[in-house]
């Protein structure tokens, strides 16, 4: 334990020192190659004008390194394995997707993404915006919010686990550990198996990432709620508007625009949920998705790089458009600043 908090400390210390290290040598080393002090005339300003132009590229560039190296790369050289064979090393041309159009696991994954999208972008929104209003008007709505931002704190893996204790099943005659299942026993129902049953258990796996982003959506829709114009709120008041006609025709009318931002980016979130799922259930029971699904085939059975790939690249279609969409109506909410 002690050796992992010092090597926490280290990387931190470490990768602080060596950001501060490189802006600072870097800008010394311009000033001395291309000095504005202790030259005048033409020369200090060309000098000037070169700084102007190689500074801002000084703290871009790693920056640029990195996506290039971590993000641009990895893109390209997956969409090259998914015209490979399974090592990655023999051209199959399209084989790949034509085994992923036939294959009924992967339609099954597409199926499960889809009742994902439809569920969890619309529960932690809906979710996020009526706690939201609701703590603006009550005395201890801070410490309220503080509580349901706290998930949001917590991985993916380390919530399931604390969910994987919410729905534990014991055999029958034993103690019924799991919460859900102590309730139902209590109220003389059955204990079951929650996340092997299919079709219900995507929605019980859901609810782990509804728990963990509603305090997400809360915190943006707050804030947008904020900037409401006050004049605005009191003229509904005034006219005999009610707190359900304020909420709809005034409030959402006025944050449109931040609710569909939180909304896309929960769904960029689940088009990429993996973590969940390969600790509940591991895909069995019908629970299997995308993300998942492209980890088993990666990795898993011998490894297969041709269509993990081809997974991968679906999921990056799906998610690309979304992303743009969302880019421009951020760009939109902020007058394209």
């Amino acid at each position: 334990m002690a050796a992992q908090i010092f090597s926490a400390i280290f990387v931190i210390l470490v990768g602080v020192g060596g950001c501060v290290a490189y802006f600072w040598g870097a800008n010394k080393l311009l000033d001395i190659v291309f000095p504005s002090r202790g030259v005048t005339g033409a020369a200090a300003v060309d000098n000037l004008r070169r700084q102007g132009f190689i500074r801002p590229w000084l703290f871009v560039g790693p920056a640029l390194l990195i996506l290039t190296v971590y993000l641009i790369y990895p893109v390209v050289e997956t969409l090259r394995l998914s015209f490979m064979d399974r090592g990655g090393t023999g051209f199959v041309g399209f084989a790949n997707y034509e085994w992923a159009l036939g294959d009924r696991e992967f339609r099954n994954s597409i199926l499960n993404n889809v009742l994902w999208l439809a569920v969890v972008p619309a529960a932690c929104t809906f979710l996020g915006l009526v706690i939201a209003v609701l703590t603006d008007r009550i005395w201890w709505g801070t410490i309220a919010k503080s509580l349901i931002f706290l998930p949001l704190a917590i991985s993916f893996v380390g919530a399931s686990v604390i969910w994987k204790f919410i729905y534990e099943y014991r055999g029958d005659g034993q103690v019924q550990i799991g919460i859900l299942n102590a309730i139902v026993q209590f109220f003389g129902g059955a204990p079951q198996v929650w996340i092997s049953i299919p079709f219900w258990n995507n929605f019980f796996l859901m609810i782990i990432l509804i728990w963990i982003q509603t305090g997400f959506a809360m915190v943006i829709l707050s804030s947008a709620l904020r900037g409401i114009p006050e004049e605005t709120l009191e003229a509904a008041v005034i006219d005999g508007a009610n707190p359900f006609q304020i909420f709809w025709k005034i409030m959402i009318p006025q944050i449109w625009g931040t609710i569909a931002v939180v909304w896309t980016t929960i769904t960029i979130l689940v088009l990429k949920v993996f973590d969940i799922v390969l600790t509940m259930t591991n895909g069995q029971w019908n629970s299997q998705v995308l993300a998942n699904l492209m980890f088993d085939w990666m990795f898993r059975g011998g490894g297969d790089f041709g269509r993990g790939a081809t997974i991968a690249i679906v999921i990056m279609i799906a998610v690309v458009p979304i992303m743009i969409w969302n880019i421009r109506q951020a760009n939109r909410e902020t007058g394209g600043h």
